[in-house]
C-alpha cells in the first residue's frame, strides 16, 4: 500500500516531468535567432522544422534538448528506485509535456525526440535499436516523418524482443500511441505525397 506521502512524492515528480517536458526547446533556440518557429515551415517546434528554417547547428542544439528533456525524469526515477511501471509514467508525463507544452497554451510538439530520450533512460537497447530503425527508414526515403511512425510501430515489439516486461509493454504501446496521435497531419500529407523531406528547405516545394 501506498502512503500518502509517496502519492505526494509521485504526484509531484508527474508534474515536475510534466514541467520538464513543456520547455519549447526548438522555440527558445529559434527566439535567440529573431525567428518565431511557430510561424515558418510546418508550424512545428521539433528539430525537422529548425533545421529546414534554421539549418544544422540550431536543429542538433534543439535535438540534443529535447533528448534531454526524456532523460532527466526516467533518470531521477531509476536514481529513486521506483519500479518499472511509475518510472515509464514519468516518461510518459515528460513526452506528454512536450506535446502540450504549459508554456505554450498547451501545443507542442511530436514528442519524437524526448521519445528517444525517455528511452535511452529507460530502456538503452531498445533505444539503440529504434535510433537505427529511425535512420536506417530516413536514410531509405527522407521521410523524418515515416522514420518516426516506422521506429515506434514497432517499438512494443522491439521490447518484446530485447528487454520484455508487462509493464515496459504497457508503456511501449502508450508511447507509440501518442506518436502516432501527433503524426495524424503527417499520415495524411505522406498519403497526399504533399510531405516535406529531411533537409528540404522552406519553400522548395512546388
Amino acid at each position: 500500500m501506498i502512503g500518502i506521502v509517496d502519492w505526494r512524492l509521485e504526484i509531484g515528480l508527474i508534474m515536475l516531468s510534466f514541467l520538464i517536458g513543456s520547455i519549447p526547446t526548438g522555440l527558445l533556440i529559434a527566439k535567440t535567432k529573431g525567428i518565431d518557429i511557430r510561424k515558418v515551415g510546418s508550424g512545428n517546434i521539433g528539430a525537422t522544422n529548425v533545421l529546414r528554417a534554421l539549418g544544422k547547428e540550431a536543429a542538433l542544439l534543439t535535438l540534443v534538448g529535447d533528448i534531454a528533456k526524456g532523460v532527466i525524469p526516467v533518470a531521477i526515477a531509476k536514481a529513486l528506485a521506483l519500479d518499472t511501471l511509475n518510472t515509464g509514467i514519468f516518461g510518459i508525463a515528460t513526452i506528454l509535456g512536450h506535446n502540450f507544452s504549459v508554456f505554450l497554451k498547451f501545443k507542442g510538439g511530436k514528442g519524437v525526440a524526448t521519445s528517444i530520450g525517455v528511452l535511452l533512460a529507460f530502456s538503452p537497447h531498445v533505444a539503440l535499436l529504434t535510433i537505427t530503425i529511425w535512420f536506417l527508414t530516413a536514410r531509405w526515403t527522407r521521410y523524418s516523418s515515416l522514420s518516426a511512425l516506422i521506429a515506434f510501430g514497432l517499438l512494443p515489439l522491439s521490447f518484446y524482443m530485447l528487454d520484455y516486461s508487462k509493464e515496459k509493454l504497457i508503456i511501449a504501446v502508450i508511447i507509440a500511441f501518442l506518436i502516432f496521435i501527433r503524426h495524424i497531419a503527417n499520415i495524411k500529407r505522406l498519403i497526399q505525397g504533399t510531405e516535406s523531406k529531411i533537409g528540404e528547405k522552406i519553400g522548395n516545394k512546388p
